[in-house]
């Protein structure tokens, strides 16, 4: 008669339901675990790139550095050959200033010594009083010598 409520053997659907059920566990499962290797190895791979990256930029920050160091260096020579330079000029610019005052001076000494050697009188000659009878005054400016000469009584 084919009652269903006794069953002989093992209902077949329900193995199978429960087979499937269990496989399709097993495929998310194996789902998720390759989901999260992927991210693992995402993760990994970001850190190498990450530390290639700094060393690359440490490198460049190390270059960079030395070429600083070298411009300034070339920078602080510039300046002190124009320093050299600009003193060079400096010290020649007083060194002629002073020989042309020192030639100035010369030129008016020498025309008071000349002026001077026209009023000396020779030693055998006659002497002249010089309170009474000449008197002479001379100033020296910074360009000419000035000479005054006053006769006061002859």
């Amino acid at each position: 008669m084919g009652s269903k409520c006794c069953k002989s053997g093992p209902d077949l659907d329900a193995l199978e339901r429960e087979r499937q059920r269990k496989l399709l566990l097993a495929k998310l499962r194996h789902k998720k675990r390759v989901k999260a290797a992927g991210q693992i190895q995402a993760w990994w791979r970001g850190i190498l790139v990450r530390r290639t990256l700094l060393v690359a930029a440490l490198r460049a920050w190390m270059i960079q550095s030395w070429w600083r160091t070298v411009l300034q260096k070339r920078i602080n020579k510039r300046r002190q050959a124009l320093l050299r330079f600009y003193v060079v000029q400096e010290q020649a610019a007083v060194k002629l200033q002073s020989w042309v005052r020192m030639w100035q001076c010369r030129q008016c000494y020498c025309q008071i010594c000349n002026a001077l050697c026209v009023f000396q009188v020779p030693d055998s000659s006659l002497a002249f009083q010089t309170d009474d009878f000449l008197e002479v005054r001379y100033g020296v400016t910074s360009k000419q010598p000035e000479f005054h000469i006053e006769i006061l009584s002859v």
